[in-house]
């Protein structure tokens, strides 16, 4: 089984803001681009994303796009997602759908989300973004902007935010 350095290697992944790995793997560059609010995007882009043991964390983050998360290899990952209108969810890729892990988790865009990777060496998924994925459109979170709009969640904001 391949080893999480040996998929930084093999893919060319490299260190990603929000933690874990990346590397854009397709931008739909061939087809007219989406006019957004905040300016014209690709109509689909897409990534390898992996979480090892040195950096299991992908922090809160919000991203305007809708993001389709599919699992590949590797040990499950864990997604905290906490909606517009406060409500909590909490998905499992993965494997197993005996354990209930998903194969695919679709987030909507305007959902803030963070990840974590519980045990193992690594978990290794991909991601389609639509409309495409762009910086100016994903929001690291802040502790007090978080703790502002969740109250409620205290402990699940200060544990997956960045630090400072």
């Amino acid at each position: 089984m391949p080893t999480a350095q040996e998929w930084i290697d093999s893919l060319g992944l490299e260190p990603h803001v929000e933690g874990g790995y990346f590397r854009r793997t397709y931008q739909a560059d061939h087809r007219p681009a989406v006019p957004t609010p905040s300016g014209d995007r690709f109509a689909v882009t897409a990534i390898h994303y992996l979480l090892t043991h040195w950096s299991p964390i992908g922090h809160w983050h919000l991203n305007r796009s809708d993001i389709l998360h599919f699992h590949h290899h590797g040990e499950p990952i864990t997604y905290h997602l906490l909606h517009p209108d406060g409500r909590y969810g909490r998905a499992v890729l993965g494997q197993d759908p005996g354990r209930g892990e998903l194969l695919t988790l679709a987030v909507p865009g305007g959902v803030w989300k963070a990840s974590h990777l519980e045990s193992g060496d690594h978990g290794l998924i991909s991601e389609a973004v639509v409309p495409g994925f762009d910086y100016a459109d994903m929001t690291l979170g802040r502790v007090d902007d978080l703790l502002r709009r969740f109250p409620g969640h205290e402990e699940l904001v200060r544990r997956y935010c960045r630090p400072a």
